[in-house]
Formats: C-alpha cells, sequence, structure tokens
C-alpha cells in the first residue's frame, strides 16, 4: 500500500512539474509575440527601406529610358518586388527578347526564393493559417529574410507583415521617383545613377567572397563564361538572357560538384 502512494505521489509531482514548464514556455512564447509586434516590425524594415529606395530608383530610370511608360515601371515593381528578376527581365522585354527566354531566365534568378520560403517556414508560427503564409511569401527578399531569421523564437504575421510593408513601400516608391524624375535629370547625373545595381551586385558578392574561397571561385567561373560568349564570334550572337542561363546552370553545377556540403555542416 506504502508502495502504491509513493507512486501515485511520483506520478503526481511529475505531472505537476509538466504543467509548470508548459506554462513557463507558453509565457515565453506569449512574451515573444508581443516583442515582435507590428510596430517592430516595421521599424526592423526601415533600414531596407532607405537601401531599396536608390536601386529602385535605378530601376524606374531604366524601364522609361527603355521606351516604357512610367505606370509600367510601377506596376512592374509592385506586382513582382524580385529586384534583381524585374532588371533582367526588362533588360529582355527593351530587347525584344522571347517569351520562353524571359520565363527560364527569371526563374533561375529568382528560384532561392523557394529555398528561402521553405527555410522561413520553419522559423514562423504554425497557429498561421495558409492565406497568410501565402501573403507573406510575396514580400520574402534576402534582406527580409535575413532579418526574420535573426529574431530569437518564433515570428508571427504580425511582425512579418511589418518588416516586409516597409520595404515593398520603398521599394515601389523608388520605382515612381525614378520613372518620373528622369526627363528632368541631366544626362551625367543619370549615368551616374545607372551604375547602382552593379553597385548593390558587388556590395552582395564581395564579402562571402571573401570568406569563402568556394564562392570566389564560382563567381569567377561565372563571369569567364560570360566573357567568353561576349568576346567569340559565334557565341556573341546569343541573347543575353540565355548566357545568363548557361552561367549560372553551369557555374552551379560546378559548385555542387566540386564544392558539396557537408551533413555535418547542414546540421
Amino acid at each position: 500500500m506504502d508502495y502504491k502512494e509513493k507512486t501515485r505521489t511520483e506520478e503526481s509531482n511529475a505531472a505537476e512539474l509538466n504543467s509548470a514548464e508548459e506554462n513557463t514556455t507558453a509565457k515565453a512564447s506569449a512574451e515573444e509575440r508581443s516583442h515582435l509586434t507590428f510596430r517592430r516590425g516595421l521599424r526592423d524594415g526601415l533600414p531596407i527601406c532607405l537601401g531599396y529606395l536608390s536601386v529602385a530608383f535605378t530601376f524606374g530610370m531604366v524601364v522609361v529610358e527603355g521606351g516604357l511608360p512610367p505606370w509600367v515601371a510601377v506596376l512592374i515593381s509592385m506586382t513582382c518586388f524580385t529586384g534583381t528578376g524585374q532588371f533582367a527581365g526588362i533588360a529582355l522585354i527593351v530587347s525584344g527578347g522571347m517569351y520562353v527566354e524571359m520565363l527560364v531566365t527569371t526563374f533561375i534568378i529568382n528560384i532561392r526564393y523557394l529555398l528561402m520560403s521553405l527555410s522561413l517556414s520553419q522559423k514562423i508560427e504554425k497557429r498561421m493559417n495558409g492565406i497568410e503564409r501565402a501573403l507573406l511569401s510575396f514580400g520574402n527578399t534576402d534582406e527580409v529574410f535575413a532579418v526574420a531569421m535573426q529574431q530569437e523564437g518564433k515570428v508571427g504575421a504580425r511582425y512579418l507583415s511589418g518588416l516586409m510593408l516597409t520595404p515593398y513601400l520603398g521599394w515601389t516608391l523608388g520605382t515612381l521617383l525614378g520613372a518620373t524624375v528622369t526627363g528632368f535629370l541631366p544626362f551625367a547625373i543619370r549615368s551616374a545613377l545607372g551604375i547602382a545595381i552593379y553597385g548593390m551586385f558587388i556590395s552582395i558578392i564581395i564579402p562571402p567572397a571573401r570568406k569563402m574561397k568556394s564562392i570566389a571561385i564560382v563567381i569567377l567561373i561565372s563571369v569567364a563564361i560570360s566573357c567568353l560568349f561576349y568576346w567569340t564570334p559565334v557565341l556573341n550572337q546569343l541573347s543575353n538572357g540565355w548566357v545568363i542561363i548557361i552561367c549560372a546552370v553551369v557555374a552551379s553545377a560546378f559548385a555542387a560538384w566540386k564544392f558539396p556540403i557537408k551533413e555535418d555542416k547542414e546540421s
């Protein structure tokens, strides 16, 4: 009889301990959710917004100088919100590229968003429904993804909405400004602003290339293939879109073969 009572007492204590741990976890989760509010998301997204303004301004200029009206530039930014993909797409549109070429080029450039969205899906709260996930996936850019993944614990729909809203507004506003004021700017200023996109690309590839030799090698391979297509008499007849596709596929395949990610690094 004493043994049974002792067993029941131990089970009761264990149940109370588990209940206390669950309450502590729930309280901590509630504190995290209250900390990551919509306003906090707006604040965290503000630096991204300011960074997008200059690049989007350049995109608006490129679209108008390519012969398209300003409203087209704004519409593209509002419906695409892809940055690099938009620059590649507008270059193909202006040069008269084929639809298949545009589709494949933008797909390869933007396929990284699939991987980022899969990773971010493990970070968001489980209570977020499918509609919220689908809507928020539209605003998942490189910078938004990096900021969201740095947060402690799970992130909710309110925080992500604020985090994605300010960069989206900055990108759209920058495009509108660039498209509308292009005709009033001197040629020298337009030419200077035109290199903003190249500065953005350099700022993206240089830091990781300095840290990892494999990334530097892949970048050099892409540059070498691009130069080969540009300077070779027969190959230079190929359109820019297909050159981008070939460079991306060949360099990525080489990286997957020569520099595979070890299993211990993945974990």
